[in-house]
């Protein structure tokens, strides 16, 4: 059983984050909390690829309060959650047993150590790099307002601003930025300035003050200043922020084997390493290989992406047929060694460095790893 619980559902979808920002997945990805109350407390997390039946079987014989999975159960839109569908029998299912579902799919895959790095560790390949790098994020939804306040009043509006949400940085709050300078304003007869003379160009000392605020809190932050600042017209601006992709994020990996190898050699030495039971490969089986891409999971989105990247070969699961002839009339090799094989190698590093992040922040749940296989194919002949 899961010992006892110190920890909270919401402590492990904050340590997710900031592990693998929600940020850098992929627009069309659905990650974060899918199942669950962010209050109800974890004593056991159990981590896995995908959330099956006979993982929350698993689940309940370790008394996991919350699952983490790469893949996440509630993809597409549920018109309803009723056990009519797979995802809402399942989801149904995790929820009447208490257990908590947690997705990391696409912000995994393109950080450091994703899906993609144990495949390119396999076949030894050197100056690796994504193979399509991260694009510059919406920094989570965050804008900067900028605004101008004379000198006296700053602190009166610094205080209002930061009660209405803004100025959060992490573990840090009132956060801002002030210099000195200079504002004019030239006010008509009708006006009622609050320093300065009407019809006259007047200079004022003022102040310029930014924080920055989620863009949820846009409206609240604006009337808050509007109130707290002494001006008839309020001077603002509200800044979209971007954030710029961190050196060696991206989806997928491209580089070089030590030395070339045949295309039957590459073929072989990934059957052996990974769990695929039906790795196959389209090419010549002695075409020489020297530059190889890899993308861990459904990759036949990036074949395009790999042959702008010059790789002889293309290694990846869930090829399609129209897609291969394509690559291979592109002058490229293809390996399809399976969306699961490409994939489970990852989770050890998952596991790994989320206890080292949970030791950091001081969380004390128990991590599990999940034993259960979720390969959905076999042999038939076997």
């Amino acid at each position: 059983m899961g010992r006892e619980p110190n920890d909270t559902v919401g402590d492990w979808v904050a340590l997710v984050d900031r592990t693998w920002p929600e940020r850098d997945a992929e627009s069309w990805d659905r990650t974060g909390l899918q199942v669950g109350d962010p209050a109800a407390p974890v004593g056991t997390v159990l981590v896995c690829l995908d959330v099956t039946p006979e993982v929350l079987d698993e689940a309940e014989r370790a008394g996991a309060q919350l699952v983490l999975a790469h893949h996440p159960l509630l993809f597409r839109p549920l018109e309803r959650l009723t056990p009519d569908t797979a995802s809402g029998a399942l989801a149904l299912r995790a929820a009447r047993a208490g257990i908590a579902l947690l997705a990391a799919h696409t912000n995994f895959d393109v950080a450091a150590g994703g899906t993609s790095d144990p495949v390119a560790e396999l076949l030894g390949l050197r100056d690796v790099r994504p193979l399509v790098p991260a694009r510059l994020g919406d920094a989570g939804q965050q804008l900067k307002l900028v605004t101008f306040v004379p000198a006296e009043h700053t602190e009166a509006v610094l205080a209002a601003l930061s009660e209405a949400g803004a100025g959060v940085i992490g573990e840090y709050t009132s956060c801002s930025f002030r210099v000195s300078g200079t504002g004019t304003f030239r006010p008509s007869a009708r006006a009622n300035p609050a320093a300065g003379q009407r019809e006259r160009l007047n200079h004022e000392a003022e102040e310029r003050l930014e924080m920055i605020l989620p863009r949820a809190r846009a409206a609240q932050a604006v009337a808050a200043l509007r109130a707290a600042h002494p001006y008839e017209e309020v001077a603002f601006d509200l800044v979209p922020l971007v954030a710029a992709p961190e050196a060696g994020k991206g989806l997928g990996r491209i580089g070089q084997l030590p030395q070339p190898l045949a295309l039957r050699d590459v073929a072989a030495r990934l059957a052996e390493a990974l769990p695929s039971p039906h790795l196959r490969s389209a090419g010549d089986p002695a075409l020489q290989v020297r530059t190889v891409a890899v993308c861990g999971g459904a990759g036949d989105s990036l074949v395009g992406a790999a042959l702008g990247a010059g790789a002889d070969c293309y290694v990846t699961g869930d090829l399609r047929h129209h897609v291969a002839l394509d690559a291979l009339t592109m002058g490229m090799a293809l390996i399809d060694a399976g969306h699961y094989a490409t994939e489970a190698a990852a989770l050890p590093h998952l596991r790994a460095t989320l206890a080292e992040a949970a030791s950091r922040h001081g969380l004390s749940a128990r991590l599990v790893a999940s034993e259960v296989r979720t390969e959905p194919w076999s042999d038939w002949r076997a």
